[in-house]
């Protein structure tokens, strides 16, 4: 996989700009930290050499889709989150739910961590080529991808037409 201190260093950044994404009262601070979240994860998975996805991840993620949250974030004004405050005490049993499902994952991550069934030495080499991505795509998911494409036709469709503001006069 690599050297265990680089992936140490990556891990403690993803965590790092997960929990500022998390705590963060700016939302713009939030997105940013998410960005690099991405960008941390990309390099991931340049360590375990998958070029490609990595480039998409930082392309699509880290690049086009923060910048429409971005986008979002500062057209609608919310910079600031306001204080939500629950009257019920629903946020100790939050904080409670969030602890416990900390925990579980915690422990299943030592878990698995401490396993050792499996060496990963003896994993078998993938390609990860553009062109097999492509032709594993292409051959066993072409009904799937189809219907994807289908699904975003459809729903460019809807927002042209409930996007679409009534002329008021003579063709209303």
């Amino acid at each position: 996989m690599g050297n265990p201190i680089i992936f140490l260093l990556l891990a403690i950044v993803a965590i790092g700009s997960a929990i500022g994404m998390l705590t963060s009262h700016n939302a713009v601070h939030s997105a940013l930290y998410l960005v690099l979240n991405f960008a941390t994860i990309g390099v991931f998975y340049i360590v375990l050499n998958a070029p490609f996805i990595a480039m998409v991840q930082i392309t699509v993620y880290a690049g086009a889709i923060m910048v429409l949250f971005l986008f979002v974030i500062m057209l609608l004004g919310a910079e600031q989150l306001r204080g939500v405050t629950d009257v019920h005490g629903g946020e100790r049993f939050h904080r409670a739910v969030a602890g416990l499902l900390a925990a579980v994952l915690l422990l299943s991550s030592a878990l698995l961590l401490f396993q050792s069934e499996t060496p990963a030495a003896t994993a078998p080499m993938l390609d990860t080529s553009p062109t097999a991505l492509g032709l594993h795509l292409f051959s066993g998911y072409v009904f799937p991808f189809e219907v994807t494409g289908l699904l975003l036709l459809v729903s460019m469709i809807g927002v042209f037409i409930f996007g679409k503001t009534k002329k008021r006069g003579k063709d209303a």
